[in-house]
């Protein structure tokens, strides 16, 4: 995987100023929103900028600076930041490389999020869930409910399939309301998909074909799950639907 280019922006009087370095060890993180940008291109921005808003009230012109910022050329990844300090931080970072799969495995421990419903207060603890995992020789971890029940992964949402129905966590389980996920069901929604909500232990998936969503990757399918379910995969349905999100995408 190649290097990840960032430039950091701070928003002030109106303006993106470009910094020569970011030190925020004083403040926390309380919003934060992240896309895939493909020439100009963007899949549910719209969704995006309401999860951003909702959660820093006021960002508005914050947030159409940034949009403007982004080069209509190319493969990124921006982000918009919200701190604790109200500072506005805008990182025009390249995008890294792209995957269609990965592994999982079931985090053990006490779950590490604060704000679950809200994308940002939690990122540190989620990317050091990650590290963990992937030294264990997964890619993510998926955090449990107090009852076993799968909820998210440390950087995706959670889907699988019962057949040609799609499925996924109950809506009340605490998790950040992913725009992949919901661009996903809105989707099935309108092509005749059967959907259905359930709360399932890792084991209650085995024989399954499940799917990682995020807004980098899309959707990715779960080649494997360390001691816990064995995944399966029906042959052209990633692809399938990857192409019919992809069809969605509009420009910024």
């Amino acid at each position: 995987m190649g290097s990840v280019v960032a430039d950091v922006f701070r928003w002030g009087d109106g303006v993106l100023h470009q910094l020569d370095y970011c030190e925020m060890t004083d403040t926390t993180l309380t919003a934060a929103d992240s896309w895939l940008v493909t020439d100009g291109t963007a899949l549910a921005l719209d969704l995006h900028r309401s999860r951003f808003l909702a959660a820093a009230p006021g960002s508005e012109e914050f947030w159409d600076a940034a949009i403007a910022a982004i080069p209509r050329t190319g493969d990124w990844f921006p982000r918009v930041e919200r701190h604790s300090d109200g500072r506005f931080l805008f990182r025009q970072r390249s995008a890294p490389e792209l995957r269609r799969s990965l592994t999982l495995i079931t985090h053990r421990a006490a779950d590490p999020r604060r704000a679950p419903a809200v994308k940002g207060p939690d990122l540190d603890a989620m990317r050091r869930l990650r590290t963990a995992a992937q030294a264990e020789g997964a890619d993510e971890a998926v955090i449990l409910s107090p009852d076993g029940y799968v909820v998210e992964s440390s950087q995706s949402a959670i889907a699988w399939w019962r057949g040609s129905i799609l499925c996924t966590p109950p809506a009340e389980f605490a998790r950040c309301d992913s725009v992949t996920a919901r661009s996903l069901i809105g989707l099935a929604g309108a092509l005749g998909v059967d959907l259905l909500e359930e709360a399932v232990t890792p084991n209650e998936l085995d024989g399954t074909e499940i799917w990682a969503l995020n807004a980098l990757h899309g959707p990715r399918i779960v080649t494997g799950w360390h001691e816990g379910p064995q995944p399966a995969e029906l042959p052209g349905r990633l692809q399938l639907w990857r192409d019919r999100l992809t069809r969605l995408r509009r420009a910024l």
